[in-house]
């Protein structure tokens, strides 16, 4: 049986977050440049790149881009994009990287993150971003806030995309954060079904698994907008930190 991420990560996921564009990744990298305080050419990898948005928004910041997701049907969209040669993609599970490091910056964005079941598969995780930095190097885990979604959790909602009825249930069950999609086109009635689900980290949980994995957490932020973070009311937990000398 293969795991929800291998499933979900394919043709409908670019149909249920076909909204997602490219002035907001532009607008979330303005905000990564002034965290990270990196030079000109500098190397980023972007873990868990999805469609690319950020690693060509990071590319067109001057710095030198690789890309690393799972998902070949992504990769796919990440390199028709303009810009996409640029930078360079490797499919890969991110807990075993078939890279040497030696990255400036390490950035992980849009919750990917906390797929897994055990704690020890997501600090292989975080180790492997350990491995990936130079010594000194900094990273960004753009992760959700847990108290915040828990407190404004939607259960039910549908729209549609074309021909495509997408209806979506979330839920909070056994720690996780739970949602399930249902795809439905009106030129074919069998439904596409998918289940997403992220293990909640409150802040305490989440330092703790970075420093298992030998990282250093420097600041947290609420939000791309925001300085600091707040457990109700912020939408985000976004850590940053170093690789230590």
């Amino acid at each position: 049986m293969s795991e929800w991420y291998e499933r979900s990560f394919g043709e409908d996921y670019l149909i249920v977050y076909r909204h997602r564009d490219f002035s907001g990744a532009r607008r979330e990298v303005e905000s990564m440049i002034g965290w990270l305080s990196l030079p000109q050419g500098a190397k980023v990898l972007d873990l868990c790149c999805g469609m690319g948005r950020h690693s060509v928004a990071l590319a067109e910041a001057g710095y030198e881009v690789t890309g690393v997701d799972l998902s070949e049907v992504l990769l796919r969209e990440a390199r028709t994009l303009e810009g996409a040669e640029a930078i360079t993609w490797v499919r890969s599970d991110m807990r075993q990287l078939p890279l040497a490091g030696g990255f400036d910056a390490v950035v992980n964005l849009f919750t990917s993150f906390g797929y897994f079941e055990e704690d020890e598969e997501q600090v292989k995780v975080l180790k492997e971003i350990h491995r990936m930095l130079k010594p000194g190097g900094k990273f960004i885990i753009d992760y959700l806030n847990p108290a915040y979604v828990i407190k404004h959790l939607v259960p039910h909602s549908t729209r549609e995309d074309g021909d495509t009825l997408i209806d979506e249930s979330r839920r909070i069950e056994d720690g996780y954060v739970k949602k399930n999609i249902v795809l439905t086109s009106k030129t074919d009635s069998t439904p596409r079904v998918y289940q997403e689900r992220v293990k909640l980290y409150p802040l305490e949980q989440f330092s703790a698994l970075l420093s298992a994995a030998g990282l250093s957490l420097k600041a947290v932020h609420g939000s791309y907008d925001e300085g600091e973070y707040h457990a109700e009311t912020s939408t985000r937990m976004i850590f940053t930190g170093t690789r230590p000398e």
